[in-house]
């Protein structure tokens, strides 16, 4: 009677098992990350500075074609690299505010999406944020993308990214700022009396995200505390075309 107690109780175990691996086997397939809504994200906020439209001597991460035909290299830096089991430098660089700020967890979605397949998928839904407070929520999230360049704190990087703290710049349009985040922006400016001369990529935002992230800007760092909508983001977006793409420099680099 023993023998036959145990037996059932190992054959349930088992049964039990096989349920559980089936399940998780069910939320692992089902959570398999995709570009649109995972990876673009996590290369907005911490590979933007170099992987962009703009740049001429590395790769646009910011675009789904050119991640998936980079995808095992980007899993190797991004993963391999940092773990020490691969002999080129880690990305982001050591030490970097992007690196600091990229977790263990960034790196294991974009591992995990690498070796799934690396979907492409839907951008996510609108949030359906309606009021002014949810909004400036909604964009305190999607600032880390700024914040590579522009800090945390809004106050930029003497020399090379302005402060959007009481900007002078930021404040006297409106409509400037929503394109320079749709569009980016190359060459010289003067905030708050001081001159810069960076180039800013634009970023693959819908409309109701750069809406958010800009009632953020404005409502933080001193800034004016104005809304920026959705519809006017749609406006800006119709009225001003895309600028032309960079073109390569007229002499090549000697490393080319």
């Amino acid at each position: 009677m023993k023998t036959f107690f145990i037996q059932r109780l190992l054959a349930a175990t088992a049964l039990t098992a096989g349920c559980l691996t089936a399940v998780c086997a069910d939320e692992a397939s089902s959570s398999t990350p995709t570009y649109l809504r995972d990876i673009q994200p996590i290369f907005m906020s911490s590979c933007t500075r170099c992987h962009n439209q703009e740049t001429r001597f590395v790769y646009n991460w910011l675009d789904y074609k050119t991640a998936y035909a980079d995808r095992w290299e980007i899993k190797r830096r991004v993963w391999d690299g940092w773990q020490g089991s691969y002999y080129k430098e880690a990305m982001p660089v050591a030490n970097s505010p992007e690196s600091l700020a990229l977790t263990e967890a960034d790196r294991f979605i974009i591992r995990k999406w690498v070796e799934n397949g690396s979907p492409r998928g839907v951008a996510p839904a609108n949030d359906g944020v309606k009021s002014k407070a949810e909004r400036i929520e909604a964009g305190r999230k999607l600032f880390t993308i700024c914040a590579a360049c522009h800090q945390p704190t809004g106050h930029g990087l003497a020399n090379q990214f302005p402060p959007l703290a009481g900007s002078d710049y930021l404040n006297a349009d409106k409509a400037r700022a929503i394109q320079i985040v749709l569009y980016g922006r190359q060459g010289e400016v003067i905030v708050n009396g001081t001159k810069f001369n960076n180039n800013m990529p634009g970023f693959p935002l819908a409309d109701q995200d750069v809406a958010n992230v800009l009632t953020y800007v404005y409502n933080s760092f001193g800034n004016s505390g104005i809304e920026v909508t959705a519809e006017e983001v749609k406006t800006v977006r119709a009225q001003s075309p895309k600028p032309a793409a960079v073109t390569a420099p007229a002499t090549k680099s000697n490393f080319e």
